[in-house]
Formats: structure tokens, sequence, C-alpha cells
């Protein structure tokens, strides 16, 4: 257990607090058990630790530990707890715990046995926690993680600290709040490199290896992350990758499902389930039309890269602008929890009552004429009038 605590106290003083993610101040820390999921790269583990040095500098109650550890393969975690416990240890927090088998049953003794004892905890964004044989669920209070907003990008770019702005004022005031806004900063030119290389925190590390790290978080999560989802099979990783580039040269689009099939070499049924597979992973975005069912077995109207950056990394060829608009909008929708859903016009249906268009500042209103609560999301416009709202805007939603 020293060996934990020395690993604690040297990750806990080498991270940096000058850049602290929103949902670090959404957490209710003084909940007994916590669960921050996310997908890997978004920042899990530096919000732990940033946890542990804003408020147990030189505190031995806390601890911060990774369950990936070599520690593991021969200690148990509740024997750990009991130890931790013993000698006055009160906050454990508990990176990567899907990496230990039978995570779930563990913390729930260890939530019900002690009382005093804190758990924060972060997993896969694959994990189904409804899944898992202890009923973690009702006892945990979840947050996702996601990769950062135009709006957070631009704080930890140290270009401009804003607010987050609700999509009602967007839609509502947007002329005034995009001219405000304007003056600050250079949306257009910050918002093309947001697009390029601004999701992911560790573009603050090194921009030269940004796109090679981003490949790696790719082949980690196909490889490594997706065997927790219950019916994936590992021996088809390289299908994933195969079938995740297809997407990359044509998306958004809507897929046909016997042609990929024929194309990756496996089930009409296995493609269908792997892409849903690839959303949990959160490396696509699947859209189906408003009110129809969502299950593993349904296929989507269309798919899209989960974020713009994805497009550079994956493609071989030159990322397609149009691809990354409605791929920037919809992932800024989902991730400031709104419903989007395929609508009979436009691109997308957001909340079952806004119709959004997207395109370039020259893009007309033919399309969505005619159709109440309708809005146009238009690229390289720094300010906008009527319903027709530069596409950056939507950046500031979390």
């Amino acid at each position: 257990m020293e060996k934990l605590k020395i690993k604690s106290i040297f990750l806990r003083e080498e991270v940096e607090t000058i850049h602290i993610r929103h949902l670090y101040y959404q957490i209710d820390w003084s909940d007994r058990l916590v669960g921050i999921l996310g997908a890997r790269g978004t920042g899990k583990t530096t919000l732990l630790l940033q946890r542990l040095k804003l408020n147990f500098p030189d505190d031995d109650a806390a601890l911060y530990i990774s369950l990936d550890d070599i520690y593991f393969a021969s200690n148990s975690l509740i024997a750990l707890v009991e130890n931790f416990r013993l000698r006055g240890g009160k906050i454990l927090f508990m990176d990567e715990v899907h990496k230990y088998n039978g995570w779930a049953r563990e913390i729930k003794n260890i939530y019900d046995t002690y009382k005093d004892i804190y758990i924060v905890f972060t997993g896969s964004s694959v994990i189904d926690i409804y899944q898992q044989e202890a009923d973690l669920s009702r006892r945990t209070v979840f947050y996702e993680l996601t990769g950062l907003s135009f709006r957070e990008y631009l704080r930890f770019a140290d270009v401009y600290a804003a607010e987050t702005i609700g999509l009602s004022d967007i839609l509502d005031h947007h002329t005034q709040i995009a001219l405000k806004l304007s003056k600050a900063f250079k949306p257009i030119l910050h918002f093309e490199a947001y697009l390029d290389h601004g999701y992911y925190p560790f573009f603050k590390e090194n921009l030269r290896t940004y796109f090679l790290r981003i490949e790696q978080v790719i082949r980690l999560i196909v490889e490594t992350e997706l065997r927790f989802v219950d019916g994936f099979d590992i021996n088809n990783s390289n299908k994933v990758m195969q079938l995740l580039a297809i997407l990359a040269e044509n998306v958004p689009f809507k897929p046909n499902i016997s042609k990929l099939s024929d194309k990756i070499g496996i089930s009409r049924q296995t493609v269908t389930q792997y892409l849903h597979y690839l959303e949990k992973a959160r490396l696509i975005n699947l859209l189906n039309a408003a009110g129809a069912s969502i299950s593993t077995l349904q296929k989507p109207e269309k798919v899209y890269l989960e974020n713009p950056n994805l497009h550079r990394a994956i493609a071989s060829g030159e990322a397609n602008q149009g691809s990354r608009r409605e791929s920037f909008l919809l992932n800024q929708l989902r991730n400031a929890k709104h419903e989007v859903s395929l609508p009979a016009t436009g691109d997308f249906l957001v909340d079952r009552r806004i119709t959004i268009e997207v395109g370039g500042k020259a893009k007309g209103r033919k399309q969505i004429e005619g159709v109440e609560n309708a809005f146009i999301a238009a690229d390289d416009l720094e300010v906008g009038v009527e319903n027709k709202i530069p596409l950056w805007l939507f950046g500031f939603l979390y």
C-alpha cells in the first residue's frame, strides 16, 4: 500500500489546476458514491487528481488509485479499503474501475459495509452499469465527462473565458450575444482551430502529436475498452477498425448494412450491433427518426463521427467541411443533454420541436421554408440575423 500512496502523492503534485473542466463544478462531491464515466482521452484521470490536489493537498485521508495497477494482480480492492480505513483513510479516488474483475460487486460491498468511506470512481463510457451483477446503479450518482466544448476550448487555449449559454438564449438573442463575443476574440479563426484539434484536452500537451494520440485512443478503445461490452467478440477488433475507417470516408450517410456486411465480412446483425458499440464508445453518433425505438438490432438512419477532430485523424483524404459542421452541431447538442433526432425536413430535430439546417454562410432558407421553429446554423458567419445563427455559437451550450 505504501507504493500506492507514493504514486498518489506524485500524481497529485504533478497535475495542473489552471484549467478545470466545467463538470468539476457540477459534481456534488458530498455524495458517498460518485461515478464519472466517459470516453478515453476526455480527462477523467485529471479530474480526479485535480479534486485530490485542490481539496486534500497534504491529507492522508484521501488516496488516488488506478485499478489497472499491478498491485491488484495479487491484492483485492476490499482488502486495500480495510487497510486504508484503519489508517484514517476516508476518501478513495478510483480510476479505471472497469479494468478490475468484479469491481461493481466489491464497490457495492464497500459502500454497504463502511458508511464512513467515500468513493469517486471513473470508468469507460462503454460500461452498462445496469448490466452489472451488483445493483450499483441506485447507489451511485453518475456523471459523464465529454470532450471539450468550443467554449471550454477557448478557455483552455487562454483565448477567452465565458459562461455557458442556454439553447433558448442562443435561438432568441444570438445577434446580441455574437456581437458581444466577437468583440472579445475572433470566433471564425478559433472555431476552425477547434474543429481541427480542440476536442480532446491533451491538445495542450503537444499539437504535433495530437492526431497520433487520437489514433492511439481509438485503437485502445477498440482493442481494450470494447471487450467490456457484453456480447462483443474481441477477435473482431480489426473488423471494427475497418468499419470505422469506412464510416470516416462517408459520414454523414445513411448506412447500407448489407454492403457494409459484405465489405468487412461479418453478418448484417453484427454490423448493426457494432455500430451501437461504437456509439457507446463515443466514436460515432447515430441518428434516428423522431419517435423511433432504439435497440442494438435497429439500423440507424444516419451515422456521424462523434466529434469533428476524428475526421482528420481517421479519414485518409481531406476532411469534408460539411461533415465536420454537422458532426460538431450534433456533438455539442447531445453533450449539452438535448434530444436530437432526424426530422422530415432539415438536418436535426432538437427536443422534438426545433428544426436546424446546417450549412455555410450563404445557406438559404429554402429547405426549411414553412417549417415552424426552424433555424439555420451557418458556418463562416461571425454574426447572424433573424433565424440564421453562427454555427460556432452552439459551442457555448456546455
